[in-house]
């Protein structure tokens, strides 16, 4: 069992930064890829960036490329999203995600294959 709760959204300008945290309970934390996905009123949730079990391998959605960075720090259990020059597209309410699946590189943008999610925690992004 893991439990996932996400701090740091608030509201900022466009072209902005903000860093999402992520804290992960449990001592498997390290066994399992992590994701964040968001989703904005009336939108399908969305994969935005996965990290794989060392913090090695990642993964972003186009849309985010270049200005998001994911990352994992497996001593604090803690997975982190820094979010560069924001737009106002990037509005949402963005969740973190666990999955421990042997093919991650195959399904990291699929939320159905993320066995635990956290609350969400909300970005605004004014014009």
């Amino acid at each position: 069992q893991v439990q996932l709760v996400e701090s740091g959204g608030g509201l900022v300008q466009a072209g902005e930064s903000l860093r999402l945290s992520c804290a992960a309970s449990g001592r498997t934390f390290s066994s399992y890829s992590m994701g964040w996905f968001r989703q904005a009123p009336g939108k399908e949730r969305e994969f935005v960036a996965g990290v794989r079990t060392s913090g090695s391998t990642t993964y972003y959605a186009d849309s985010v490329k270049g200005r998001f960075t994911i990352s994992r720090d497996n001593v604090k259990n803690t997975v982190y999203l820094q979010m560069n020059s924001l737009k106002p597209e990037d509005t949402a309410v963005y969740y973190c995600a666990a999955a421990s699946i042997w093919n991650y590189y195959n399904l990291y943008g699929t939320p159905s294959e993320y066995a635990y999610w956290g609350q969400g925690t909300q970005v605004t992004v004014s014009s």
